[in-house]
């Protein structure tokens, strides 16, 4: 696998893919991606963690922004709450893989007075209609939003100036906070950034991942837990949306070198797939029973995250 297909690979959108081979021609290139500290990590995060590590295998330095100030302005908690929580992430994020990058926790960098400058300077150009719309897909309670809510985007631009980034790494939630860095850091001598999307996975039910409905597999979970949770996951015979089939393809797969269905020999038997377009083919044939993949998810899961599991204990 050559770098180009490592950066797109589960990807949903890259801006631009001329600007992304450039990038990969250029002896040194820098990605970032910013995390809110949160109570867990969970499958959810990993999307964009196995996309970083997918970039530092094609020669990029890695920047992980442990954002405690931006956690702060959309209503995650206290400082002092929010900044252990950073420390704590960081443990899953090296247990995940991402190690020797560069770990910057945001209230290190985002108090200085070239940065606050910054953010003033591009408020200035921001429309609070832009800054709202940028907002809703990651924002809490936007039905009413703060001023504070209104600085995280141009917050997120100004990191991504002074981190120095080529290019950024997210969720596709975060396309309309991307644009806007595209659009205004040129406008202070700065470059645009690549922009590398990630999809949003549905929750095990089904639904959208969310924390207070519990649907969502944490690296810290056991492995009776993790095992509990496939077996009672959402896995209807169709392809589209089945979240077991998504756990395959963003997750198990990229760090995986294939996987085998355990079957008896009534039910056919087992069966080895080294792709995960292959494992998709077979189960829209119906070739593969739900509750078979489900088994071979969980079992899968629990050798992914054992090394996690173990780092962070």
């Amino acid at each position: 696998m050559d770098a180009y297909e490592r950066v797109t690979r589960n990807t949903v959108e890259v801006v631009t893919d001329d600007d992304l081979r450039a990038l990969l021609l250029q002896p040194k290139k820098r990605v970032y991606a910013g995390y809110e500290p949160s109570g867990e990590i969970h499958l959810g995060h990993l999307v964009t963690i196995n996309k970083l590590v997918d970039m530092q295998a094609a020669g990029f330095e890695v920047t992980v922004l442990l954002a405690d100030l931006h956690a702060f302005l959309n209503r995650k908690g206290t400082m002092e709450k929010v900044r252990e929580l950073a420390e704590y992430n960081k443990r899953c994020f090296e247990g995940l893989g991402l190690k020797n990058v560069n770990y910057v926790l945001g209230s290190d960098v985002q108090l200085n007075r070239d940065y606050e400058l910054l953010v003033l300077r591009l408020s200035q150009e921001i429309t609070l209609n832009r800054a709202t719309r940028s907002m809703d897909e990651v924002g809490r309670q936007m039905d009413h939003p703060t001023v504070s809510q209104m600085i995280y985007p141009i917050m997120q631009m100004a990191d991504i100036a002074l981190l120095g980034a080529d290019a950024a790494v997210g969720g596709i939630d975060q396309r309309k906070i991307h644009m806007l860095a595209r659009e205004h850091l040129v406008n202070f001598g700065y470059r645009a950034p690549v922009c590398i999307h990630t999809p949003i996975l549905n929750g095990l039910d089904g639904k959208k991942m969310s924390s207070s409905q519990g649907n969502y597999i944490s690296v810290a979970d056991t492995e009776d837990e993790i095992k509990k949770k496939c077996q009672k996951a959402f896995c209807p015979p169709e392809v589209p949306d089945n979240p077991i089939l998504q756990i395959f393809q963003y997750h198990i797969f990229p760090r995986l070198n294939g996987i085998t269905i355990r079957r008896p020999e009534k039910f056919g038997g087992d069966r080895s797939f080294a792709t995960y377009p292959d494992l998709e083919a077979a189960y829209g044939k119906a070739e593969i029973h739900p509750m078979d993949l489900k088994k071979a998810c969980g079992d899968s899961l629990i050798e992914i995250l054992a090394p996690v599991r173990e780092y962070i204990q």
